[in-house]
């Protein structure tokens, strides 16, 4: 670029004021720009001349600046490699480029939101192990504290429940929890001694671990989610890529292979499968009448309307199931009603999306919405069951809006539950079980044995059943729904991200030969993009109903008398302001207490919303920019077009009289030789400054652009 525009200045006789600025402007530019020359998008020609623009000869450097140079060098050589090493030892690389390439990328994404979980489970695992498990093991001493000695006063002569009814069987103790009661999965096992005694402070890192666990999470979700923005967000809704982009350039020539020319081929065929498919729906909408729009309201209202019910009906369901399972422990039944709000909970969850997914079909939405739309009814379906599971235990364990005397006593249903954390981090832990139990039983017992089916048998009716399609929002409520689950149990169960974290990993391996082997792929593709914003968004809702249930029992119920680290406090955040009494000096006590008041409050709450005014001018300022840059580009194109409709008149008109450059002379017959190419090239910037005149006469024509465009004079 720059020596085309050294040519053409030196090539000019009379060379255009504006055109030497620019010149200018940008040599200076690139002198005194502290961007390393190698990320300039010029030739390396060019580079070469810029370097030695920046560092003539005789001049030289300085041996600091040579040193931090090499540094530089060498840290970003690291990098590089770094990262090269990281992308050839990921995880499941290759799975997901098959994926992507036969089922598209929003099936992709799905496998890629796997991959992303696994890596938050293994992050909280670190987390509890490093700050909690170690440190118990290592530093503390083999006595793990006495338990607290103290009789009940339970009316009517009932005694506490020291236990569940006895079922010998290793098999059903390990999918009741029973079998690691007195493990420290479960918070019961967790003991230690008074806090005067102790250098490191295991209440405070058994209280801080899952908070910081769900920030960190919290933190990597909002990063992907900002990544995950659609384009169209920032472009406009009346954007689209061309499809001409599509066509010439989505090959990759570098392919060799057959096997990753297949699936590249099929990649390609899902992004016009796409594009086509959102163009018909866009021409479709456009085309509608008012009639066709008014029934596309009243299905939008009966089917919402329905699904709403269906909601309520599902958790009313779930509230009273729970509430039987609990307040029935007899003998005989009590091996059934184990699994009895679980089983619940998964045929919900089974039934809703595939009555989501038929409903929001009669809506008439283009794939992409509605594979989102189905997906956030499924999560309100879930998380709102969650919800009232988590309600429905609360009242069970802790009387919410019930009047028990072990309750106003001890704060807690102390008579039947001696250690309420650990009943809570049971139900968690059989919930998390059932979920994956009933992943692999529908697998190879349902969709299996249907594939099989179908291609034994022949005939309409089978013809019809066919393969399952690989519904992505059942999917996806399934691993969100265990992704909370396993937040909510970080108190009650601190290594349910360990399981979860297997359950992730056998999971996907299971999706995969689902979809590759039993599934067939979806006649409506969609897009990655949406979906993974989509994707991101309901687990940031997963995370805050595990946050908000979490928060209030550690600042406001009363903890288990007879178990786990803070038998003595009236609530396991009473730690801190004990911790901060013993081991701070007074300034820092009252600073602490300061940063707790409402003076600190206020200030704090103002300069939050400066900052948010200042983010949201910045934002409003670069969709305003984005715009004209939108509007620019088209302008430049349309630019172009003009100029190449001067070019194709002025080589069609050699010999007319009212050509503004020199006459070639070479005929029509020889334009393709270099002298007719150069005589061709020189009509263009003549043609070019006429219309650029013509244009501030009349800004009108062409948007009023009068910066000129490098390079124009060449193109």
């Amino acid at each position: 670029m720059l020596r085309q525009w050294s040519v053409q200045a030196s090539g000019e006789p009379e060379p255009e004021p504006a055109g030497e600025e620019l010149w200018e402007q940008e040599m200076e530019r690139l002198c005194s720009s502290q961007e390393p020359v190698r990320v300039l998008p010029y030739a390396m020609v060019d580079k070469r001349f810029i370097r030695q623009l920046r560092e003539p000869e005789g001049v030289k450097t300085s041996c600091w600046q040579q040193w931090r140079r090499r540094q530089q060098t060498a840290g970003r050589r690291l990098g590089e490699a770094a990262r090269r090493l990281a992308r050839g030892c990921g995880l499941w690389e290759g799975a997901l480029y098959e994926i992507g390439g036969l089922f598209g990328t929003g099936i992709q994404s799905y496998f890629t939101f796997l991959r992303f979980l696994l890596l938050l489970n293994l992050l909280t695992l670190l987390l509890t192990t490093s700050f909690v498990l170690l440190p118990l093991t290592w530093l503390r001493p083999p006595d793990r504290g006495p338990a607290l000695n103290f009789t009940l006063q339970c009316p009517g002569g009932h005694q506490p429940q020291t236990g569940v009814p006895k079922f010998n069987n290793l098999l059903w103790n390990v999918l009741t929890g029973r079998a690691f009661n007195n493990t420290y999965l479960f918070y019961g096992a967790y003991r230690a001694g008074p806090e005067s005694s102790s250098i490191y402070s295991i209440r405070l890192a058994y209280l801080l671990s899952p908070l910081a666990c769900l920030l960190l999470c919290f933190c990597g979700i909002l990063r992907q989610m900002v990544k995950g923005l659609p384009q169209k967000m920032f472009l406009g809704q009346d954007y689209r890529s061309p499809l001409s982009a599509k066509v010439f350039s989505s090959w990759d020539f570098c392919i060799q292979g057959q096997e990753a020319a297949t699936i590249k081929k099929h990649e390609i065929s899902n992004e016009f499968k796409v594009e086509l498919e959102e163009g018909r729906h866009l021409l479709m909408v456009q085309h509608q009448t008012r009639a066709q729009r008014a029934c596309h309201l009243l299905t939008y209202l009966r089917v919402n309307i329905l699904i709403g019910l269906l909601v309520v009906g599902a958790i009313s369901a779930i509230f009273w199931a729970t509430k039987y399972s609990q307040d029935n422990k007899e003998e005989s039944l009590f091996l059934l009603l184990q699994y009895l709000p679980p089983g619940v909970i998964a045929l919900v969850n089974f039934l809703g999306p595939l009555l989501f997914v038929f409903l929001v079909q009669l809506e008439n939405y283009p794939p992409n919405t509605e594979v989102n739309l189905t997906l956030i009814w499924c999560v309100v379906l879930k998380l709102a069951s969650l919800g009232m599971f988590s309600f429905s235990l609360g009242q069970t364990l802790l009387c919410f809006g019930r009047n028990k005397t072990s309750c106003e006593s001890y704060g807690y249903n102390a008579c039947d539950y001696q250690c309420w954390e650990n009943s809570v981090g049971v139900e968690l832990y059989k919930l998390s079980i059932f979920n994956f139990l009933l992943t692999v039983a529908f697998t190879f017992l349902v969709s299996l044995p249907r594939r099989l089916l179908v291609e034994r048998f022949s005939g309409r009716f089978w013809a019809w059943l066919d393969r399952e399609e690989f519904l992505l929002p059942k999917n996806v409520l399934d691993i969100v729904e265990g992704q909370t689950v396993t937040w909510m149990g970080l108190f009650y169960c601190p290594l349910l991200p360990l399981l979860n974290s297997i359950f992730v990993f056998l999971t996907f391996y299971i999706k995969k030969y689902t979809l590759l082997r039993n599934s067939r792929a979806s006649p409506r593709p969609f897009r990655a993009s949406s979906t993974i914003f989509f994707f991101q968004l309901v687990l940031i809702l997963g995370l805050l109903l595990a946050a908000v249930p979490l928060g209030y029992v550690v600042s406001s119920i009363r903890s288990s008398w007879d178990c786990g680290l803070f038998t003595n406090y009236s609530a396991p955040w009473q730690v801190v302001p004990e911790l901060v009494a013993l081991r701070l000096p007074p300034p820092s006590q009252r600073i602490l207490h300061y940063l707790g008041s409402h003076a600190f409050s206020f200030p704090l709450l103002i300069l939050l919303s400066l900052v948010l005014t200042v983010c949201v001018s910045q934002s409003q300022a670069s969709a305003r920019a984005i715009r004209g840059l939108r509007k620019q580009l088209v302008w430049q194109v349309q630019e172009k077009w003009h100029l190449v409709d001067d070019l194709s008149r002025l080589i069609s008109e050699p010999g007319s009289g009212d050509s503004l450059g020199p006459e070639s002379p070479h005929s029509r017959g020889d334009l393709d030789s270099p002298g007719a190419t150069y005589s061709v090239l020189s009509h263009l910037q003549p043609v070019e400054k006429r219309r650029r005149t013509a244009q501030r006469n009349s800004p009108h024509l062409m948007g009023h652009t009068d910066t000129p465009i490098k390079g124009g004079g060449s193109s």
